[in-house]
């Protein structure tokens, strides 16, 4: 029960970051109170800070591209700096300030003035639950309690919120799938969609053929609105989906596991924003890591639950990607083959499987 009573405050903390409502977070008895920049408005500042005090709170990442953080600092660019906060911020300064998809439009900042991060644990938690949420990491923040905190969460909570959680099969049922404009069907398969325990997002497996004693195929698909449903042409992604669906089909057996981590696991609109960035000239890698975030934020252990909860302990895993294979077999499954996804690439996205290949290490 006090593992759930954790996991129930952990969710109402993200649902209130996204809302815009401020939340604490308590480190050995000192309390930061936080409202985060990008739901942040006028009258929801003022509220929060009616004597404009509030500092700023970013990554390091991001503070070493407004040249605010030192060497140390920003070689590890998701710890927190905390900026001087100065009367002529304002909401819409603050945003731009922790958005660089903004640097653009908005170039003229500072001068600002950096002081030592108060209850560091509780404002690097800070930055995790707010990537957590799909939010910029970025804050006003406050030392002590704010009257208008939602709620106070300890902040090694935070670091222990996906550690034992895991998922659970909620429904499955037959699905013939059309591959794209091939004309070809697959009629012998059937979805099945998962709970995750820990933040009750769903995610599925689409189960084609039937056991025939040899490991399945296997392909780990996150979530591309952008590629899958609407056709993209900047990643690779709808066509590694259907490639993946024929070759399971051709195999006789085989798993796609679609993961809900949209964009590397930073979610939809960070993952525009990183577009965005990349219309400016920076790749995939140095896009998100301007944003505040890794590289890659996904969690392979997800899909290993999801294996084990089908009783998969062997697979042969359809992927270029060799963080999948180590990622699943730390959590146990066993990789007895990495079969490549070969996809032919196009003029908007060369550029970019070129950065997955040379700066993330994927092979063919």
């Amino acid at each position: 029960m006090v593992e759930d009573r954790k996991a129930i405050v952990i969710a109402q903390a993200i649902d209130a970051l996204r809302r815009g409502w401020p939340i604490s977070i308590s480190d050995q008895g000192e309390i930061l109170s936080l409202l985060a920049v990008e739901r942040a408005d006028d009258h929801r500042l003022k509220v929060f800070d009616p004597d404009q005090t509030a500092d700023i709170l970013l990554s390091a990442a991001r503070a070493a591209i407004l040249n605010l953080a030192n060497d140390k600092e920003a070689a590890t660019p998701d710890q927190p700096v905390t900026l001087v906060r100065t009367p002529w911020i304002d909401c819409a300064s603050a945003l731009a300030l922790a958005d660089p998809s903004m640097d653009l439009e908005m170039p003229m900042k500072g001068p600002f003035k950096v002081k030592k991060t108060v209850i560091k644990s509780a404002a690097a938690s800070a930055l995790e639950l707010a990537r957590m949420a799909g939010l910029l990491p970025a804050f006003f923040v406050q030392e002590g309690q704010s009257e208008q905190s939602l709620l106070t969460i300890p902040a090694q909570d935070i670091v222990d919120f996906f550690q034992g959680q895991g998922v659970y099969i909620a429904a499955r049922a037959r699905l013939p799938i059309a591959l794209g404009d091939h004309g070809k069907a697959i009629e012998n398969s059937q979805i099945v969609a998962f709970r995750n325990d820990a933040d009750a997002v769903e995610h599925v497996a689409v189960i084609i053929g039937h056991p025939d004693g040899q490991p399945p195929v296997v392909r780990l698909h996150s979530e591309c609105l952008t590629g899958d449903v609407f056709g993209s042409l900047k990643c690779d992604c709808g066509p590694q989906l259907h490639q993946a669906l024929r070759i399971m089909d051709e195999s006789g057996y085989g798993i796609l596991l679609y993961l809900r981590q949209e964009g590397r696991g930073i979610g939809l609109i960070n993952k525009l924003r990183a577009y965005s960035l990349q219309d400016q000239g920076f790749d995939t890698v140095d896009a998100n890591v301007r944003l505040g975030f890794v590289n890659d934020a996904r969690d392979f252990r997800l899909a290993a639950q999801m294996l084990g909860e089908l009783e998969i302990k062997q697979i042969r895993l359809l992927t270029n990607n060799p963080d999948k294979v180590e990622g699943l077999k730390k959590a146990g499954i066993d990789v007895v083959e990495r079969l490549p996804l070969k996809i032919k690439p196009n003029p908007h996205n060369q550029a970019y499987l070129e950065t997955k290949r040379d700066r993330s290490g994927h092979q063919l």
